[in-house]
């Protein structure tokens, strides 16, 4: 019997070969291949227009412009953030010398919990660091309404939110800074790639600097700076891509649509529900599995679609908390993160991109039949 194609949580969308080698042609003749090239800039400029954002810096990946956009903020002390997220989250905060202080999430959304923020501020407390979990707009005008209550600066990780508006404004525009992840995966990429969006010219002058190791001019450096500056390559292979976004978002829609309408009443799975105002991007599908209910348990359900090839991740589990970095913070014990653990432990997320046929669909489908 011939064995079935895997089918891949994600697929990146890649621009057409063709029309990129002209791209590369472009750039081995002019032999300019970094340090903000035409392509470089030509790419700020449309996800700029694209996104609806004011200012935007390109960088090589999301981490290093999360680590950026913490030092140009010049925070210290500590930061409350959500331990259900990917690692680099966390890493970049230890990173810089700040404090990781974990706050749960609620159960609706999977975002930090705005109650839960308010509990873990102290006198070290000195930003924020939410993230938008999925492409779900976390709560944000709770989280701004604390911020300027105690002071405190607001980073967004917004690595799942390319595109996504709340009533018609980029969720990019919230909090101080706001940082995309570009990398493969994505609903968007760059091959690897990140972004700072940021307010005023100011700010981004100051973030362009921090990228090229500090400098100002060719002969000025003005602080400790870091080499995050994205390659004309990458910025050329982000142009072409741009154009394919929208339709690959439509499809991704198409397959959204298709899980929701299936599995909206399988006893034991559920989903977070969509919200009133907001334009998705359709980034992920995840579902939690109630092993009580469900006809088996959520890593059972992970393992039978794996070995049938059909690859599924457990997005996020384990929890940020459950790692030796981070599991001997006050903030990571079990009891303070009861909503995230039981997230954690329940969580799968279903394959979503544009490259899934009908037939993916219904593959992956049949195991809730």
């Amino acid at each position: 019997m011939m064995k079935k194609k895997p089918i891949t949580v994600a697929s990146p969308l890649l621009p057409s070969l063709e029309a990129f080698i002209p791209y590369l042609e472009e750039i081995w003749k002019n032999k300019w291949i970094s340090n903000g090239g035409s392509y470089h800039q030509a790419l700020e400029e449309a996800l700029c227009d694209y996104l609806k954002v004011p200012y935007l810096s390109l960088f090589t990946n999301g981490t290093t412009a999360l680590l950026c956009a913490l030092k140009a903020l010049d925070i210290s002390g500590e930061v409350i953030t959500t331990p259900y997220s990917f690692v680099a989250t966390a890493h970049a905060l230890s990173w810089s010398g700040l404090t990781p202080v974990f706050a749960d999430i609620s159960p609706d959304d999977c975002n930090i919990d705005p109650a839960r923020i308010r509990e873990a501020i102290s006198p070290k407390t000195r930003g924020i660091l939410p993230v938008n979990i999925y492409g779900y707009p976390a709560r944000t005008t709770e989280i701004t309404d604390i911020a300027k209550e105690h002071n405190l600066q607001v980073i967004y990780d917004a690595a799942h939110v390319f595109g996504v508006e709340v009533n018609g404004e980029s969720l990019l525009n919230a909090g101080d800074l706001s940082v995309l992840s570009l990398s493969a995966t994505k609903v968007y990429n760059t091959i690897e790639g990140g972004a700072i969006v940021c307010h005023d010219k100011e700010m981004k002058k100051r973030i362009d600097s921090l990228r090229n190791y500090g400098f100002a001019s060719e002969t000025e450096v003005l602080f400790p700076g870091i080499n995050g500056k994205m390659d004309e390559v990458r910025a050329a292979y982000g142009l072409l891509a741009l154009k394919d976004a929208a339709s690959a978002i439509e499809k991704r829609q198409v397959v959204f649509r298709q899980y929701r309408q299936a599995l909206y009443s399988v006893r034991g799975v559920s989903f977070p529900e969509e919200k009133e105002g907001v334009k998705y991007t359709y980034a992920y599908f995840p579902i939690l599995i109630d092993k009580d209910t469900f006809k088996m348990t959520r890593d059972e359900l992970y393992v039978k679609m794996k070995e049938e090839g059909i690859l599924c991740r457990r997005y996020f589990y384990p929890l940020i908390t459950s790692f030796p970095p981070y599991n001997t913070y006050p903030s990571a014990r079990a009891e303070n993160l009861a909503v995230a653990n039981r997230i954690a432990d329940s969580v799968i997320c279903l394959p979503m991109h544009h490259d899934l046929t009908e037939e993916d669909v219904e593959r992956v489908l049949s195991y809730f039949a």
